[in-house]
């Protein structure tokens, strides 16, 4: 069978990977791709948003699956797209993918199914909004309706600081249309996890929890990214709470979504809270995260190409949760941006280094906004590479993984220093007692 991918991120780059090792699997080809999916694959010079082309390319390779990554082609109704012309594809359709594509329709969807979500205001004028939260007397978040690339979410821990993201939203027009209204909804308080899922109509195959770090800086400060590393497995969801969210989060979703006639099929993304009242719901996507999926497809040793097939053809309820088969170690990504990102960044610096950080043992370097000129690969993108290793614990990822990074360089290369961080302390021994020191 040959192979489809859309996208050319690091989330593209680990599918392109991944479905190569598969013994189903001829050939993968990626479009529009980037310097690592080139080596992984084949890639093709068609944008994700060009659907005729994608089309005729894959009639005429004969391409038995195409994989959707990232969210734009899918809000635009790349899978309605592809069915019509008689053509497999794993991904949400348009009205389910709106799940992503509007945080309106979720929170609605979310109200109606009565899914742990934080208190929440629609607002389509900054006037009515501005009034909304000067009678707050809590922190917020300002979310604008549609797609940002990941950061059209604003937390704010001051009135003035969501008057100013409605000022930016909403009068700067920062994201365009995606901005024409916004949510407003309470912050709130605890640890962010990422939970995926497998979903086919009413199958439900839930992944090992993960968690992204989105803030660009050590301890979580400066601007929300698209993402600046993760890990998995995220020890913070024990297996109690993880039932707890496939019961309460989960199931009622993918229910929600089928009783309002827009059945899900594809990657279930619940960006999740955890409160001291319980898991609660920041954001839901409709595909794999990024950088969530390449520590995940690091650790997966389950045939990818024929879990997708089964979900594409309906027949997921045949990967119960546990045949698949995972690597027990855990997995650790550090992402490697040009400096300036989130905002604006500078193109085509050479990447040195590449070559010595692949020969270290459980090492895959993902490339993401990375091509190749003349010979050299250079930069082409805010978020540049996703480095990520394997570890006998996850203190020992993070040392394979940062030692992996110490060999690459680039001009205004940054990166954070702290991830899995959180996870090492939490699973680290508490400190002695007073009465257990001196008993020693």
């Amino acid at each position: 069978m040959k192979v489809l991918v859309i996208g050319k991120g690091g989330r593209e780059h680990a599918l392109v990977w991944k479905l190569a090792q598969s013994p189903r699997v001829e050939r993968v080809f990626c479009a529009p791709g980037n310097a690592g999916t080139a080596e992984d694959g084949v890639n093709v010079d068609i944008e994700p948003t060009e659907f005729d082309k994608l089309v005729r390319f894959a009639v005429r390779e004969g391409i038995g699956l195409t994989v959707v990554g990232p969210e734009e082609p899918l809000a635009l109704g790349i899978v309605d797209f592809f069915q019509k012309h008689g053509l497999r594809i794993f991904g949400p359709t348009k009205a389910a993918a709106e799940l992503e594509s509007s945080k309106v329709f979720a929170k609605e969807l979310m109200h109606w199914a009565d899914i742990p979500t934080a208190d929440f205001r629609v607002f389509d004028h900054p006037d009515p909004a501005r009034r909304y939260i000067e009678t707050r007397d809590y922190p917020l978040v300002v979310k604008a309706d549609g797609l940002a690339g990941g950061k059209g979410a604003i937390v704010c821990s001051t009135t003035e600081e969501a008057l100013a993201a409605v000022e930016h939203i909403m009068v700067r027009e920062a994201f365009g249309p995606a901005g024409r209204r916004v949510v407003i909804e309470k912050r709130l308080e605890g640890q962010e996890v990422s939970i995926l899922a497998f979903v086919s109509g009413r199958a439900i195959v839930p992944l090992p929890p993960t968690q992204d770090h989105k803030a660009a800086f050590d301890g979580d400060q400066g601007p929300n990214t698209g993402g600046m590393g993760a890990y998995c497995p995220a020890p913070i969801v024990t297996p109690d709470l993880m039932r707890e969210i496939e019961t309460t989060i989960l199931v009622p979703t993918v229910h929600a979504l089928k009783r309002w006639r827009r059945t899900f099929c594809g990657v279930l993304y619940a960006g999740l809270m955890l409160t001291n009242q319980g898991p609660r719901v920041l954001e839901f996507n409709v595909r794999f995260g990024d950088p969530e999926c390449q520590p995940l497809l690091m650790r997966l040793k389950t045939d990818l190409a024929e879990l997708l097939t089964a979900a594409a053809d309906e027949t997921l309820e045949s990967f119960a949760e546990d045949r698949l088969d995972w690597d027990p170690r855990p997995a650790l990504c550090v992402v490697l941006a040009s400096k300036g990102y989130p905002g604006a960044y500078q193109k085509g610096r050479a990447i040195l280094g590449l070559d010595v950080a692949a020969r270290l043992p459980d090492v895959k370097v993902f490339h993401a906004g990375t091509r190749r000129v003349e010979g050299r690969i250079v930069t082409d993108g805010g978020r540049v590479l996703g480095v990520t290793a394997l570890g006998n614990d996850l203190a020992d990822a993070k040392k394979r993984a940062y030692e992996a990074v110490s060999r690459i360089e680039f001009g205004g290369m940054f990166f954070r220093r702290d991830i899995g961080d959180k996870a090492i302390a939490l699973s680290a021994p508490a400190p002695p007692t007073p009465q257990d020191r001196s008993s020693t």
